[in-house]
């Protein structure tokens, strides 16, 4: 088989219907983040348990998606999924634990919030949090080749990006609507311009240089 062959046929396997136990379906649910790099605004982590009888087409990792094409899949999801959750990790809290423990906490909260209880859940990315409600598996890649992680990773993002447009509004000069809080030149820009706000995290190195300046909003 070729290499091609072997990917396809991969891909494949991953986007079968939830397997079968016994006379019901064993419930999957799917878990993935938006915001680990920004320099201001929560994490949003969803958990998303997906129907096979409700296949949702256009499912994909949401980076690979249009803005448009993320708030279309948006309410479809929520309206066909068998569950779904997304929690907002704040910035305290991301300072508080840092960026990584907060996102295995965040994954933790999500699939615990999920309302019916999920037999295995599937994390975007090759670690595992270590106080999951139920047995876990970690899949690299997996925002693109699992549906149950595609569809959380949509939820993520757009919730995510609506925040970040809102927090836009109440803190303006910095262009969140914009960037939603990564660290582009013009945020960067921002930052130095008008010093942090609530919003940005203190943990993170652009910001931390400018507190340790004196520079505060």
């Amino acid at each position: 088989m070729s290499t091609r062959s072997a990917l396809a046929a991969a891909r494949n396997a991953a986007f079968q219907p939830q397997r079968e136990v016994g006379s019901g379906y064993m419930l999957v649910a799917g878990v993935d983040e938006a915001g680990r790099g920004p320099l201001a605004g929560p994490l949003a982590v969803a958990a998303v348990i997906l129907d096979p009888a409700h296949p949702i087409a256009g499912l994909d990792d949401s980076k690979k998606l249009s803005a448009a094409k993320r708030e279309a899949l948006y309410p479809l999801i929520l309206e066909h999924a068998l569950a779904c959750c997304v929690i907002l990790v704040e910035v305290a809290e991301i300072d508080r634990l840092n960026i990584f423990h907060a996102t295995m906490s965040g994954m933790c909260q999500a699939v615990a919030g999920l309302s019916t209880a999920p037999d295995e859940a599937l994390i975007d990315g090759n670690k595992l949090p270590p106080e999951l409600p139920c047995r876990g598996r970690a899949i690299v890649g997996g925002d693109a080749l699992q549906p149950a992680i595609s569809a959380a990773s949509i939820l993520a993002k757009v919730s995510r990006d609506r925040l970040m447009v809102a927090l836009d509004a109440t803190h303006p000069g910095y262009g969140f609507a914009v960037h939603k809080g990564y660290p582009t030149p013009a945020h960067l820009a921002s930052l130095q311009r008008l010093g942090p706000c609530s919003q940005h995290r203190r943990s993170f190195a652009p910001v931390r240089r400018l507190l340790g300046q004196g520079v505060l909003l």
